[in-house]
């Protein structure tokens, strides 16, 4: 069947939002908490998947970090869960004034706990399940200097990342939004997922996950992990929860929020549904 064109899309976006500020607490939060989990397990998948692969150029090594990644996106929209990031489109609706500021506030709010609660648990489970020793410990170490690079950045980079990231992020929800089978979401999702994890722009859940696994690994790994990848715990001053929250979730956040509600949401409100006529009560 054809695929929805953008002004169907637009439709379609403006009434998920509507649905979707209207969910109840209970709902919407567990499937927030699972939104949050699903991302992680993507996080975790390009973890692995990019161990060990220093002998490829720079640029393959990212591309097969940023397919592995969209497994997290795939299984938010195909099985279905409440995404901090996607649900910035809900802005849509907010500008047609089908959905009260408060109604889009306190769903931003519910679904950046949930995703932040998901993505936490999947962290405390994968240290538990000694993730980091996996590789000769090598993936303890990539997610040790990887989270680094992402706690010490400038607060404008990290901005500057999470505007472009959402941007791609936003861009694989509405492009799902006209697909009318699975397998065209799923070929949606990958393309700008992959780019904006090659590119190396910052999503603030898979960053919930990533950043407290790396301080559960510099807090508690056994000696033997540090004696295997020749370093410490004092080898990464950078990686503090203070620089992991003011340094990289806060500005992430709102750089996030940008992308995807402003460059995205409001661009195609104001191309497709600025001025549109209201239909019959």
């Amino acid at each position: 069947m054809d695929a929805l064109v953008p002004p169907a899309m637009a439709q379609k976006a403006e009434q998920l939002g509507v649905t979707k500020a209207r969910m109840p607490f209970a709902k919407l939060f567990v499937l927030a908490v699972l939104a949050g989990a699903f991302i992680a397990l993507g996080a975790l998948f390009s973890t692995v998947a990019m161990t060990g692969a220093g002998g490829w150029p720079f640029g393959v090594v990212r591309l097969v970090g940023g397919v592995t990644f969209s497994l997290g996106l795939i299984l938010v929209v195909i099985a279905g869960a409440e995404l901090f990031t996607g649900n910035n489109l809900i802005i849509m609706a907010w500008a047609s004034r089908k959905v009260s500021g408060l109604q889009l506030l306190r769903n931003w709010g519910i679904v950046y706990l949930g995703n932040l609660v998901g993505a936490l648990v999947i962290a405390g489970l994968a240290f538990v399940a000694e993730q980091h020793r996996f590789g000769a410990d090598r993936v303890g170490a990539l997610a040790l200097s990887t989270a680094t690079a992402k706690a010490t950045l400038p607060f404008w980079t990290a901005l500057a990342r999470g505007v472009l990231c959402n941007v791609l992020v936003c861009l694989a929800v509405w492009l799902c939004l006209s697909a009318r089978s699975t397998a065209d979401k799923i070929l949606a999702i990958v393309g700008p997922v992959a780019a904006f994890v090659a590119a190396g722009f910052e999503h603030s859940v898979a960053n919930m996950y990533a950043l407290p696994f790396a301080l559960l690994v510099k807090a508690a790994a056994p000696p033997a992990f540090w004696t295997s990848i020749g370093q410490s715990a004092a080898d990464y001053p950078g990686l503090t929860v203070e620089h992991v929250v003011v340094g990289n979730l806060l500005p992430v956040t709102l750089g996030n929020l940008v992308g995807g509600a402003l460059f995205v949401g409001l661009v195609y409100w104001f191309v497709y549904l600025r001025g549109a006529p209201k239909p019959p009560a």
